[in-house]
């Protein structure tokens, strides 16, 4: 009944479900990701003070309840978002990723630690120190010059930057955590 390729997406979406489920729950089988699985679970040991603290607020913005723990409905969300949500989406959980003290606004501290973070995570060297592209990020997106970014500078200025939209995507690039989840190795 009917045309069997109409299904064929939905079919695919609640197979790949179905995996990121089982997945979830072998290596998590509470059904509650704490911190420090968290940071198992994506291979981030050894980190820097900076990158463990961008880990730590990646961690709080995708549990979304804020009970301390991300179950597999946030998991989920958090996956979907950052592999097919849009630009805009992303964007917007960027900021409320980077705006560390939550106040509305990202000032170059909390930038530039963020950049730190990165560098440290992705294992990086640029030509150019992360307090200079800070700096150069906030001259350029800045718009009203107050020193902070509110959540529409940063929208249009991400937009309008390749390289500081590049650098934001980097810092949240899954496509290895995602073969890992499907490639899952135990290392003891």
């Amino acid at each position: 009944m009917g045309n069997s390729q109409s299904t064929t997406v939905d079919d695919l979406q609640a197979v790949e479900l179905h995996h990121w489920y089982k997945k979830f729950m072998t290596e998590c089988p509470s059904g509650q990701l704490t911190l420090h699985e968290f940071k198992q679970f994506f291979g981030l040991r050894g980190l820097s003070l900076e990158a463990n603290a961008y880990i730590e607020q990646m961690f709080k913005t995708f549990d979304m309840n804020k009970d301390g723990y991300i179950d597999f409905m946030e998991y989920v969300a958090a996956l979907s978002l950052v592999l097919r949500g849009k630009m805009e989406q992303k964007l917007r959980w960027y900021f409320k990723l980077y705006d560390v003290d939550g106040n509305g606004c990202i000032d170059r501290h909390e930038l530039l630690n963020i950049i730190k973070a990165i560098r440290a995570i992705n294992g990086s060297h640029q030509d150019q120190s992360a307090e200079d592209f800070t700096n150069r990020v906030f001259d350029k997106i800045d718009i009203n010059g107050d020193g902070e970014l509110s959540l529409p500078e940063f929208v249009e200025g991400a937009k309008k930057d390749d390289e500081f939209c590049q650098v934001m995507m980097k810092s949240l690039d899954l496509s290895h955590i995602v073969a890992m989840i499907h490639n899952r190795r135990h290392s003891v």
